[in-house]
C-alpha cells in the first residue's frame, strides 16, 4: 500500500516542481536606434519626398483632367460631395469664421509636427513601436511619392464647381501660394493620396498599438477629424483618404514581420501567476 501511495503522493506535489523556462524577452524592450543616424535618415527621408514632390509639379492640364476624372468617379460611386462637409464648415450657427479658420489651421499645423511627436514619443518609450512605425511611415510616404508623380491630381478646391471655394485663400491661414505653377514649396497638384490623411491614420493604429489604455481608442479621432478637414477647406477629394488608406494597409501587410510584439510589461503580468503556482507546489 505504501508503494502504491508514494506516485500520487508525489504527483500531489510533495516531488520539486517543474520550473516554466523563463519566457523570450519582448520585442518592446529593443534597443533603441542611434539617435542621430535616426535623425539623418528622417530627414534625407524627408528632403527626397519634397524633392520628389517637386518634380511632379506643373503638368496643369493632365492634373485637372484628372481632377475632372475623380470628381465623376466619386460621383459614379455616389460618394457625397465634398461641398457637403464645407457648408457645414461655411455655415455653422453662431460661430462665424471661426470654424473654417480653424479647420485651415488644423490643416496647416497639425499634420506634420501631430507625426513628429508621434514618432518622439515611440523613439523615446517604446524603440520597437517606433522602428516599425518609421518603417511603415517611409513605405506609405514612398509609395505616395510614385502616385504623385504618375497621377497629378489638381485639388477640389480649384475646380471651380459649385459651392467649393478655397478656404485657405478666403479665410486663412494658407499653405499654399495663390497660383500653383509659381508655387517653390509645395506641389499643389499632389492630392492623391492623402499623406495628411495617411499619416493621421498611421499615428492612431501606432498609439492605439503602442499603448493599453481603455481610451486608446479615441485616438482614432485624429483621422476622422483630418478627413472632415481636408474634405471640408477642398484641400482633397474622399478617394484620396481611401487610397491613402489602401497603401498603408498594404505597407503594413508587407511589414507585418516587423510587428513589435506584446509589451514585456504584458507578458510579466501572464507569467507571474504560474510563477506563483510552482513555487507554491515546491513548497508543499
Amino acid at each position: 500500500m505504501a508503494a502504491r501511495t508514494e506516485p500520487s503522493a508525489r504527483a500531489s506535489g510533495d516531488a520539486p516542481a517543474r520550473r516554466r523556462p523563463p519566457a523570450p524577452p519582448a520585442r518592446q524592450s529593443a534597443a533603441r536606434p542611434p539617435l542621430l543616424r535616426e535623425l539623418l535618415l528622417v530627414a534625407g527621408l524627408f528632403l527626397v519626398y519634397k524633392s520628389g514632390r517637386l518634380l511632379a509639379n506643373g503638368h496643369t492640364g493632365e492634373a485637372f483632367r484628372n481632377a475632372r476624372h475623380v470628381w465623376d468617379w466619386e460621383r459614379f460611386l455616389h460618394l457625397p460631395g465634398e461641398g457637403l462637409v464645407q457648408s457645414l464648415l461655411l455655415n455653422g450657427d453662431g460661430l462665424g469664421d471661426w470654424l473654417v479658420r480653424t479647420a485651415n489651421t488644423y490643416y496647416a499645423a497639425v499634420h506634420f509636427p501631430a507625426t513628429v511627436a508621434f514618432l518622439v514619443w515611440l523613439y523615446l518609450r517604446r524603440p520597437a513601436h517606433y522602428v516599425w512605425a518609421r518603417r511603415t511611415l517611409a513605405a506609405v510616404t514612398a509609395a505616395a511619392l510614385v502616385l504623385h508623380l504618375a497621377f497629378p491630381l489638381a485639388p477640389p478646391r480649384m475646380l471651380g464647381e459649385p459651392g467649393l471655394v478655397d478656404t485657405g485663400q478666403v479665410y486663412g491661414p494658407t499653405v499654399y501660394g495663390a497660383a500653383p505653377a509659381a508655387d517653390t514649396m509645395a506641389n499643389q497638384f499632389a492630392a492623391m493620396p492623402s499623406l495628411h490623411f495617411g499619416w493621421a491614420l498611421m499615428v492612431a493604429i501606432g498609439l492605439i498599438a503602442a499603448t493599453r489604455s481603455r481610451l486608446r481608442w479615441l485616438w482614432l479621432l485624429h483621422p476622422l477629424l483630418t478627413l472632415l478637414v481636408i474634405v471640408g477647406t477642398a484641400n482633397h477629394y474622399w478617394l484620396d483618404s481611401l487610397v491613402a488608406s489602401a497603401l498603408l494597409g498594404l505597407a503594413l501587410a508587407a511589414l507585418r514581420w516587423a510587428w513589435p510584439t506584446a509589451s514585456g510589461a504584458g507578458r510579466a503580468r501572464r507569467s507571474v501567476p504560474s510563477d506563483r503556482v510552482a513555487l507554491a507546489g515546491a513548497g508543499r
